[in-house]
């Protein structure tokens, strides 16, 4: 079960990890010749499908876990390497996501598709996301904190809706300089929750060797 703190610990981490403002410079080059109603769609689908992708990853993560045969500790490890590599790459405030946006961006006829792929998928919603929801989805108990959990994704819906709602004037105010600052600080937020899931997994795994 988990109590507030785990609660409060998940939307921070989930937050920094899907970072909603990193995201306003791509969604801004992506959408630029755009017309203003296929942009105002884009800003709909996307957390819609964020959402939607990371509470079926709520759901059947404990499921998966069990499918393959994996521990709980040796995901949290693994998810955790992965988090601290995103950290990394964020305190340098580069994305190596950008680049792999930009072919699957050419790729795409339909201007809507880009609201799924790549903005939710691997953009916003990628595999740190989800590695993320899978390992709090198995210590979530009860049905009380499968909602509580479910409530802090819709929150972070809901902040990515805003975020590309006023991606314009964010990005006109913040600039790119500004972007990054709060990018390199997302960064860090991540890389201490990366290095706490990678000590705790290997803690648990280790323990009983000792």
């Amino acid at each position: 079960m988990l109590d507030s703190s785990e609660h409060i610990k998940f939307i921070i981490s989930l937050f920094a990890i899907v970072n909603p403002i990193g995201a306003i410079p791509i969604y801004i080059s992506l959408t630029d010749e755009y017309r203003a109603e296929d942009r105002a769609r884009i800003v709909r689908i996307t957390p819609v499908a964020v959402v939607a992708i990371l509470l079926v990853t709520l759901i059947s993560g404990e499921f998966i876990l069990r499918f393959f045969g994996i521990s709980v500790d040796s995901f949290r490890v693994g998810g955790g390497i992965l988090l601290l590599l995103m950290s990394i790459s964020m305190l340098q405030a580069r994305t190596s996501r950008t680049a792999h946006t930009s072919d699957e961006a050419e790729e795409t006829a339909d201007r809507e598709t880009i609201a799924v792929v790549p903005l939710a998928i691997p953009l916003l919603s990628g595999p740190g996301a989800i590695s993320t929801v899978i390992v709090y989805a198995y210590k979530a108990k009860g049905i009380s904190a499968y909602l509580i959990t479910s409530a802090g994704i819709l929150l972070i819906g809901l902040a990515i809706y805003l975020s590309l709602l006023a991606a314009p004037y964010i990005a006109k105010k913040l600039g790119r300089t500004g972007i990054n600052i709060i990018t390199r600080i997302m960064g860090l937020i991540l890389a201490a929750i990366a290095v706490e899931f990678i000590t705790t997994g290997l803690k648990n795994i280790f323990l009983p060797l000792t």
